[in-house]
């Protein structure tokens, strides 16, 4: 963890603070290990102290071995003057995005000589670029997924519902090695599959129309995710029309993304492929997303995105169509950005 402290550290002066306080448990677990529930890390150009309750000590002295542990009780506000006066930091950052308005306001009311400063993205632009351990951790949660697809997907059959289906892909992925899965994973059948973010229900699923299958993996604490589409029995002509416009877009997209583009030029190198096809207003959400020790992080692809493709960057790659009454198709990979271009990870069956 020690050159990922280094280059928070490096950030930490450029921005003239003299700590920042790190409560968000990812970015917590990215530069200490500790993988409790509860904890704060205050790091100072000298110092990287991980402060946690009684609960969690032991933990936090096997999983952060090269951190000083301080044990604490009460609220942040109580405790945290102390602890900077300890380190002899005065400008202190905290995470915007994670700490309370409420909390914030009493951080402010009792900071005595110091300065609280929000910030936000701090530590998650670091996690945006992952390392070659990390590379190999997202290469095995990725790998999960796809085993889970192609063994159930086979058994799939008409008159299952949604939810049993979603099951069956939750166990074979836990069966498989995976952590609790990332996020709630997603079987959406027929009119089901225009919601780009439905819970499987009790529905049957019935011949001849789209289902969209969305699942991930975690492997030691890293996430993967996976839509595929398919379609049991003959595949109507609407169907592979949509279908064969969803996959052009998501083909194009990973020829001829590159680094230094922006998350919006990405999104639209998909975008416009849908838009000639006819179905653009049917394309409503992002083109992907940043995955690593959360599901959705760093960088964000789609419109109006400013995030800067990098090498080490992993996103995804979705497009979808959805409309309302019959249904969508969306086609999903996880790619790394590296040597200028993208390399899919991703390999599990497409309709071919």
């Amino acid at each position: 963890m020690s050159h990922r402290l280094e280059k928070l550290r490096q950030r930490l002066g450029l921005e003239g603070l003299d700590a920042i306080l790190v409560s968000q448990g990812e970015n917590r677990r990215y530069l200490s290990g500790f993988t409790g529930s509860a904890g704060f890390l205050l790091i100072s150009e000298k110092s990287a102290l991980l402060a946690t309750d009684f609960r969690y000590i032991e933990q936090a002295k096997r999983q952060a071995p090269d951190l000083d542990i301080v044990q604490i009780e009460g609220e942040l506000p109580k405790w945290l003057p102390d602890l900077a006066s300890s380190i002899r930091a005065k400008k202190i950052g905290i995470e915007a995005n994670d700490i309370s308005f409420a909390v914030y306001r009493k951080l402010v009311a009792n900071a005595g000589g110091n300065e609280i400063v929000s910030t936000e993205d701090f530590v998650e632009s670091l996690r945006a670029v992952k390392d070659e351990g990390e590379l190999e951790l997202v290469a095995k949660a990725v790998e999960l997924a796809d085993a889970a697809f192609e063994e159930v997907t086979p058994t799939i059959r008409p008159g299952m519902t949604e939810k049993e289906v979603a099951w069956q892909f939750e166990k074979s992925l836990r069966e498989k090695g995976s952590e609790t899965v990332p996020f709630d994973i997603m079987v959406a059948s027929g009119p089901n599959s225009a919601l780009p973010h439905h819970k499987p229900s009790d529905r049957p699923i019935s011949y001849g129309e789209p289902v969209i299958i969305d699942m991930g993996a975690r492997f030691e604490g890293y996430s993967s995710d996976l839509s595929r589409t398919i379609c049991l029995g003959n595949r109507d002509e609407k169907f592979e029309k949509i279908y064969d416009l969803v996959l052009g877009a998501q083909l194009t997209a990973a020829a001829t993304i590159e680094a230094g583009m922006s998350g919006e030029q990405a999104d639209g190198l998909a975008r416009t492929v849908i838009e000639q096809g006819g179905y653009g207003e049917h394309f409503g959400h992002s083109l992907g997303h940043g995955i690593g020790l959360a599901p959705h992080e760093q960088p964000r692809l789609g419109k109006g995105s400013t995030s800067t493709l990098a090498e080490g960057m992993v996103f995804t790659i979705e497009p979808g169509i959805y409309i309302s009454g019959w249904g969508g198709v969306r086609i999903e990979d996880m790619v790394v950005l590296e040597k200028g271009g993208v390399r899919v990870l991703s390999k599990a069956k497409k309709i071919d």
